[in-house]
């Protein structure tokens, strides 16, 4: 392809509003064109990346056995009021309403309408496995839309969606997927990690995540590099730090600690390490009865080390919390433990609250806790003789690096993460609610085990090129760059020799299967090879009509420090080598 013959259009500086490198790199290359919030134009820079991303995926999950089809954007709020995620889901999901006042949503990802396909379609047993899938527009509506396309409101997504007999069929499927992730990914020359992660909104019994590695992703990833543990920070299990509680030696003692709120600046009045603090959070949860008041509140204190923070995720899965929890009001706290935030404890509470304590706190002793009064903390506190066991021991902290690993082989690292992909083995969740049921053997119905699995199409664009950047740009790795080899003549404009050297070279390169990219627009070399270095083409090669005199090019690969001299007669080969290494 000829550069004239295409759209070009890169800017020096990135808009103001380009928050992080992969969002300012793709405004400046011109890839992406900003509509609205969390809406972007796709410009033929970007969609080439997208189509490229798209082929590796489709050509892998044909390879692994699944079906191509494709589900509307726009689904009949019918289907999501059967599986209760028309008023579970929120205010993510986008909901309206078409002239007969009938309500749809903008779908944000296709269980129900596939469950409802292989209702209808999947009736024996004879007909599983099966695999369906398809490429197609999402949309989310984020409360804060933030990070070009890496949390947009719209974006492509490849969704799909396994059905089997039974649980052990539905992991086989589970883990084909597995492996075509980790196929595709390789094949696109990403740094990443498969993690065990929570199932969220999806549900089910089992998810890994697929994380690129790259210092500005949103998510924890926590790993033991002696072994093959990797989770996500919300799943990551956090053994207890104490293996048993000491005996206590020191009294109970009400101390003064005047405007000292958080346990760093408590530890530092009193001398003593962070360690030796415990952190207070409250939480309520509230019963409703058949009209959706409010019965009854329930208040809970949670207690964790003070160098330690809360994970929600893990607290929600706690038997009192799965219908849902919130943090308390002020005027709750005040109520319950007649002082505010900053002073709280589990010792002389003003009405009864529900204590849990995480498995490091409960085998902490001689610590020290709030005292429910403004201005004082308890030091020496121990369980059992200054305040009863909690009611509940568990698990609810975030691991931190240095954390045993869970498996026992080792110390727990943590790195950032971008989510790509993320697999569920969903179980009967959504068959059970819509009653998909297939026949079995005996004719007997059953209901079909599913599982999902979804790549973040667009998204993959933005975590790229978070992982592989310069000061110069994009490093696009070469599967998925919007041209494999750039090739800039000197002078294309005013020197009939380079011009028809260029024009060989192009088109022997593209007779050779090569996407490649001639720059016939005449610029400055400066100016040309700066744009393709902000692009990102992962290959280089330069014509100059003092380089044709002496018989030779330039040719230099978008990590080189430095460029290489090739013969003109050995230029295609030496392309095709280095492509292939």
């Amino acid at each position: 392809m000829k550069a004239t013959q295409f759209f070009i259009s890169t800017l020096k500086e990135a808009p103001a509003d380009a928050e992080i490198t992969s969002h300012k790199l793709m405004m400046r290359a011109g890839m992406i064109k900003r509509l609205g919030a969390g809406i972007y134009t796709y410009m033929p820079m970007g969609l080439r990346v997208i189509r490229k991303v798209e082929n590796i995926i489709r050509e892998e999950m044909n390879r692994a056995g699944a079906v191509e089809l494709l589900m509307p954007v726009v689904q009949p709020a019918e289907l999501w009021q059967e599986t209760g995620r028309f008023e579970k889901m929120g205010p993510e999901l986008l909901r309206v309403k078409d002239r007969h006042e009938r309500d749809f949503i903008i779908q944000p990802t296709s269980e129900e309408v596939i469950t409802d396909i292989a209702r209808q379609e999947l009736r024996s047993y004879r007909q599983l496995p099966r695999n369906f899938y398809h490429i197609q527009t999402k949309f989310r509506d984020e409360r804060r839309p933030r990070f070009g396309v890496m949390r947009g409101r719209e974006f492509t997504m490849k969704d799909a969606y396994s059905f089997d007999r039974d649980l052990e069929s539905a992991r086989l499927s589970y883990q084909r997927m597995y492996d075509a992730y980790c196929a595709i990914f390789d094949r696109m020359g990403l740094q990443y990690r498969a993690v065990a992660a929570d199932t969220g909104a999806i549900g089910g019994d089992a998810s890994h995540e697929f994380q690129v590695i790259a210092d500005t992703g949103e998510d924890a990833i926590v790993y033991c590099p002696t072994s093959d543990f990797a989770a996500n920070i919300e799943l990551a299990e956090a053994l207890p730090l104490i293996s048993a509680r000491a005996i206590a030696k020191e009294p109970l003692t009400k101390a003064p600690t005047p405007g000292k709120s958080t346990c760093e600046d408590v530890a530092a009045l009193l001398g003593l390490p962070l360690e030796r603090t415990v952190k207070s959070l409250v939480l309520a949860t509230d019963e409703k009865n058949d009209k959706g008041d409010v019965a009854k509140t329930t208040v809970w204190l949670l207690l964790v080390r003070g160098d330690h923070e809360l994970n929600e995720v893990k607290t929600g899965k706690l038997h009192g919390f799965k219908a849902g929890f919130r943090f308390a009001t002020g005027a709750e706290i005040e109520d319950h433990f007649g002082c505010k935030p900053g002073y709280l404890g589990p010792i002389a509470t003003r009405k009864p609250v529900k204590v849990i304590a995480d498995r490091t706190v409960a085998n902490m002793s001689d610590f020290v806790c709030g005292a429910n009064d403004a201005d004082f903390h308890f030091t020496g506190v121990n369980w059992g003789r200054d305040l009863p066991e909690p009611d509940e021991v568990a698990d609810i902290r975030n691991v931190v690096a240095g954390d045993p690993s869970p498996d026992g082989k080792g110390v727990l690292a943590i790195q950032r993460g971008i989510e790509v992909g993320h697999v569920f083995l969903l179980g009967s969740k959504y068959s059970k609610d819509m009653n998909a049921t297939y026949l079995d053997e005996n004719g007997k119905p059953q209901l079909l085990q599913m599982g999902c699995f979804g790549i973040g199409v667009t998204r993959i664009l933005g975590a790229a090129i978070e992982q592989n950047h310069d000061e110069r740009g994009i490093v696009w790795p070469a599967a998925i760059a919007p041209f494999t080899v750039v090739v800039c003549p000197i002078g294309y404009d005013r020197n009939a020799d380079v011009k028809a050297a260029a024009d060989r070279l192009h088109d022997e390169l593209a007779a050779s299967g090569i996407d490649v990219m001639l720059d016939d627009r005449g610029e400055r070399p400066g100016a040309m090879f700066a744009d393709w270095e902000l692009v990102g083409v992962p290959h280089r090669v330069v014509i100059s009509d003092r380089g044709l005199k002496e018989g030779k090019l330039e040719y230099q690969g978008r990590r080189d420090a430095q460029a290489t001299s090739v013969a003109v007669g050995d230029i295609v080969s030496f392309v095709g080598s280095r492509l292939a290494s």
